[in-house]
């Protein structure tokens, strides 16, 4: 049994108090990241308790539950930026980055606590397959949305259009994994993949939008 909000305390605060020493671009990274870890404490909260409610076993629930409730917390604080702040677009991406980060730092923390950190397999695994994907789901949700503001079609339903894929996505992710064999491969490589193809789209997210 591991204490999670006692893990949050103790990576958060080194955190919070760098943030009187940092200014611009850096603090609201790191203040992003923060974010990330706490979002990610609240959605294993709601997903533990639907989990409950439902009664559906771990690998159900890590396949219909969890990319739902995650994806969804995840966007919260990015579209709390996107509303009250309008950033600029380098801005937003850089946010949705640091939020996934921190979601996935936290969220490898807690695993890692529980299944221990002898295997360097498994290590790489959860760096390379499960972290990556957090950050590619909420980057790509930040790049449609830069590109429904240029559009001028940023709504609510351009919202859930946008967290719709990135649900599947995650979904898809931990139905490919929840069995060994070829699946389980495809899914440690779909991170990556979409991460190389997310940063060439953004790259010439400009030219596509002019």
């Amino acid at each position: 049994m591991i204490y999670a909000e006692n893990i949050l305390l103790c990576i958060a605060v080194p955190l919070l108090i760098s943030l009187l020493f940092i200014r611009g671009s850096a603090r609201r990274y790191a203040a992003a990241f923060l974010l990330g870890m706490l979002v990610c404490l609240l959605a294993a909260y709601i997903s533990g308790y639907l989990n409950l409610v439902t009664g559906m076993g771990e690998n159900d629930a890590a396949i219909f539950i969890s990319p739902m409730v995650e994806e969804l917390m995840k966007l919260m604080p990015l579209l709390f930026f996107l509303v009250m702040f309008d950033p600029e677009d380098r801005t937003l991406t850089m946010l949705s980055v640091a939020i996934g980060a921190g979601f996935a730092t936290y969220e490898n923390c807690c695993y890692l606590l529980t299944s221990g950190a002898e295997s360097l397999s498994y290590v790489l695994i959860r760096g390379l397959a499960v972290g990556v994907m957090h950050i590619v789901s909420i980057l790509a949700l930040s790049i449609w949305f830069i590109a429904a503001k240029r559009l001028r079609a940023f709504s609510f339903p351009a919202v859930v259009g946008g967290l719709s894929p990135a649900m599947v996505f995650h979904a898809l992710y931990n139905l490919l994994v929840s069995e060994p064999g070829v699946s389980r491969v495809i899914g440690y490589i779909l991170p990556l993949m979409t991460a190389a193809a997310l940063c060439a789209l953004y790259r010439k997210l400009p030219s596509l939008l002019s």
